[in-house]
């Protein structure tokens, strides 16, 4: 029996228990101070997101616990914008890479999927990135902690790079502040 015949179903066991906890309660996020100058400098496209009508909501990330080599991320994406969109990608130091994910009942059994095209973003719609649905898998994330901020770049087909700052929370998805009572805000 060679060392990946017993990683790979860990991993996958930890991947599934990770996408299935229930949804904390919604938080007030704010960028860190200085996050969406540097944002604008690397925006690229030169497209602002509230312009191409994207607005992000309540992202963060939940801790695996050790030793697990995958983190979850959630967040809501609303696109008010006259056209449709899509997420492609996410990008961050803090994992060595980031996969979009679905999780839906097949057969069954719930199934998770890596989306390569990523999430369509149809106009007029809310997009919830939460367990046990669509969601972010961090692969070999580093320096994780409650009450953290993960600073990543969501890379959108229109509206093109957009900052965002995940909260880490703990697996039972409170932040620092709420102290499991629902008042999860700063």
């Amino acid at each position: 029996m060679n060392i990946r015949d017993v990683l790979l179903p860990a991993l996958a066991a930890l991947s599934l228990a990770a996408c299935n906890q229930p949804t904390p309660p919604p938080t007030v996020d704010a960028p860190p101070p200085g996050l969406d100058a540097a944002a604008d400098a690397d925006a690229g496209a030169g497209i602002d997101p509230t312009q191409a009508g994207i607005a992000i909501e309540t992202p963060w990330i939940r801790l695996p616990p050790p030793p697990a080599a995958v983190a979850a991320g959630y967040l809501g994406i609303r696109n008010s914008g006259a056209g449709p969109d899509r997420l492609l990608a996410v990008e961050t130091d803090a994992a060595a890479r980031v996969e979009i994910h679905e999780m839906r009942a097949e057969d069954g059994m719930m199934r998770m999927r890596q989306l390569e095209a990523g999430i369509e973003l149809p106009s007029g719609a809310q997009v919830e990135l939460k367990p046990g649905g669509y969601h972010l898998m961090l692969m070999e994330p580093q320096d994780l902690a409650v009450g953290g901020r993960v600073p990543a770049v969501l890379v959108f087909e229109h509206a093109g790079r957009v900052p965002v700052a995940f909260e880490v929370r703990s697996a039972t998805g409170q932040g620092t502040h709420g102290g499991g009572h629902g008042g999860d805000t700063e």
